[in-house]
């Protein structure tokens, strides 16, 4: 640990250190653990030195929603494909969130609007405006996109499981569904998300045809 710096002295501190701080605790301890105090020790600074980059504790877990997504950003939406774009974001949205589980239920229950979020917000709207989608289907993209990923992370923290459970019930009560479980195998999380994924922007693909067709 970092030497404790005197009260109220900020010791080179940035935002971004201190919301990394917070991760890290976070993904050692869990939720629970995190507090301005805890926050400190991790940092090596007193309590009130926090305060200085986030104001409270509603500023903090907002700040960590968006280290995570930000994690997950490329640094250019509109480099590729709209459908390349989304893809690859999604995936590492999935990838952030594997990596810090603790934080999963942060990203359940707040909207986090930032200005890096709002930023990366209207930067996705205006590749999707770009492409041709119209301007308020590109939110319905965005938000069905981001909760179809986020609970994908949340069923993965919780161990929800679907074939590797479904496959142990009575196979005489429940044939088709038993035999569906087995054959689908044990190792199935990776593979339903490509499918699920491929699936959404294949209805964004079609939305996009009849959209350019009218």
């Amino acid at each position: 640990m970092a030497a404790r710096r005197a009260r109220g002295q900020r010791a080179g501190l940035t935002r971004r250190a201190v919301l990394e701080a917070a991760l890290r605790l976070v993904d050692r301890e869990g939720m629970k653990a995190l507090s301005m105090r805890r926050l400190g020790d991790e940092l090596g600074v007193e309590a009130m030195t926090v305060y200085h980059h986030v104001p409270n504790r509603s500023a903090l877990l907002d700040g960590m929603v968006e280290q995570v997504v930000a994690e997950a950003v490329p640094p250019a939406f509109g480099a590729a494909t709209w459908r390349a774009d989304l893809d690859a974001y999604a995936h590492a949205l999935a990838a952030a969130l594997g990596a810090h589980p603790n934080a999963v239920p942060l990203l359940l229950s707040r909207a986090a609007m930032t200005p890096h979020n709002l930023g990366m917000i209207e930067a996705v709207v205006g590749m999707l405006y770009e492409a041709g989608f119209r301007l308020p289907r590109t939110l319905d993209i965005i938000y069905s996109l981001t909760s179809f990923v986020v609970g994908h992370a949340a069923a993965q923290v919780g161990h929800i499981d679907g074939a590797g459970s479904l496959a142990s019930f009575d196979a005489e009560s429940y044939p088709l569904m038993v035999r569906a479980a087995r054959e689908a195998g044990g190792d199935t999380a990776d593979a339903r998300f490509d499918f699920a994924l491929d699936a959404l922007l294949s209805g964004f693909e079609r939305e996009l045809a009849d959209t350019r067709a009218s």
